[in-house]
């Protein structure tokens, strides 16, 4: 373990997170040692039926209706991630001032000291559909087009609504990383705090995608779209019947500080980033490579200043497609071999693959392992791929362990991208 100062460390002190099967941490971690699927049914125009993860989150609790009819799914999503977490750290927020400068109460950090950072796949996609899709009506006149457009779809909309909406005069931008958005997230909020840019980060990752028919007409022409008569079952990570993707929407964002700061306020916190790290395939648009994805592993695990023994939890990312499935058990054999005390999970068969929030979300629903002890499972894992066989794989129900240390986060993306975050028990 690399010994630092309290300022050079970096801590997570909230959690605000929406998914399938959950509106806050506590909802989220009972669902996932409970087996609580959040995938159901859906029906989106010009595609059909299907199968999505939608979330069921109170839009309006910090959003006037004016401000939501304005803004975007995600931006919604971003706000109402931002304010829970920021709750979830102990800040009070006055939710009902009209002047978001008097609701920055006394005692927070200094608003133009906050930044945000999110991490998302693909953004305006689903407003540019429903424009097209409106103006189809007036014969295709775009004098009926939305004057909401441009500041809806531009990449920065999901952070940069969380900025007007709460006041926060910082920087803000997304990190378009693919379906890794949600560690790269995390990651930028560290950097930046270690680099002294800003006292509080909101960081992490959101998804919209189920809005956009699009994303499920290119997965379904990839045959990668994942498809099964009960819902709940449609997501089967390192099974041997998978067949593909479930389109899923959520956010999670993390107030990071530094170790420093937290202590100062006695602050409770959840764990210490301890490691992380990014790299690139440089070979495919979309076949993941298990060599690179290794490579980012042990990056991260080096930073750390940890051995591969000492990871205790492998949060995989695992979609449930043929081949990379294959690839991230490849990876994960040639770090940690044949370790069963290196226990393995996957939270995509709850929820289904949220894109750019996935990684924020999987890495929240395993913090509390450090806590109660207990590993949730992989669930739908009913005929495992001899050839994804990993020895401390966690299927269908929850392991107690004799404790959790640290934890490991993988999130890989199209185009070849690659993360991992490591967060270690305080």
């Amino acid at each position: 373990m690399i010994n630092r100062s309290d300022s050079q460390r970096v801590v997570i002190t909230g959690i605000g997170l929406t998914a399938p099967n959950g509106n806050s941490l506590s909802d989220f971690r009972t669902a996932l040692l409970a087996g609580k699927s959040g995938i159901t049914d859906y029906e989106i125009r010009y595609f059909g039926k299907t199968v999505a993860g939608l979330c069921d989150f109170d839009e309006f609790r910090y959003q006037k209706r004016k401000e939501r009819r304005r803004g975007t799914r995600a931006g919604s999503i971003s706000i109402w991630c931002a304010h829970e977490a920021l709750a979830d750290a102990g800040f009070f927020w006055n939710a009902g001032d009209e002047d978001t400068e008097t609701a920055w109460q006394t005692g927070m950090p200094d608003r133009s000291r906050v930044g945000v950072y999110i991490g998302v796949t693909e953004h305006g996609n689903v407003e540019t559909e429903n424009e097209v899709y409106n103006i189809k009506q007036y014969d295709y006149d775009c004098q009926y087009w939305t004057h909401h457009h441009n500041p809806r779809t531009v990449a920065n909309n999901p952070a940069g609504e969380v900025t007007i909406n709460m006041g926060i005069t910082g920087a803000h931008y997304t990190i378009g990383a693919a379906c890794a958005g949600g560690n790269a997230g995390i990651i930028q909020g560290v950097q930046q705090l270690l680099l002294g840019e800003c006292d509080l980060a909101f960081a992490g990752g959101i998804s919209e995608s189920p809005g956009t028919f699009g994303i499920f007409a290119a997965f379904a022409s990839q045959n990668a779209l994942a498809h099964h008569e009960d819902p709940t079952k449609a997501s089967r990570p390192f099974d041997l019947d998978r067949n593909g993707i479930v389109i899923s929407e959520g956010g999670c964002l993390y107030t990071l500080e530094r170790l420093s700061d937290a202590k100062a306020r006695g602050a409770k916190i959840y764990g210490e980033i301890i490691g992380y790290a990014i790299n690139s395939d440089a070979r495919d648009p979309v076949l993941p490579y298990a060599p690179r994805q290794a490579e980012c592993i042990r990056m991260a695990i080096e930073r750390a200043g940890l051995r591969p023994e000492e990871i205790d939890l492998v949060s995989t990312h695992a979609t449930a497609t043929p081949s990379g499935d294959i690839q991230e058990a490849v990876a994960i054999r040639s770090v940690f071999g044949d370790n069963p005390k290196v226990y393995v999970n996957n939270t995509k068969s709850f929820i289904g693959h949220a894109m750019g929030a996935s990684g924020a979300l999987e890495l929240a629903g395993n913090l509390p392992s450090f806590q109660d002890r207990v590993v949730h499972p992989t669930i739908n894992l009913d005929h495992l791929d001899p050839k994804c066989e990993l020895a401390g794989l966690v299927a269908n129900t929850p392991r107690q362990t004799d404790g959790i240390r640290n934890i490991l986060n993988m999130s890989f993306g199209m185009l070849g991208i690659n993360s991992v975050v490591i967060v270690k028990r305080v």
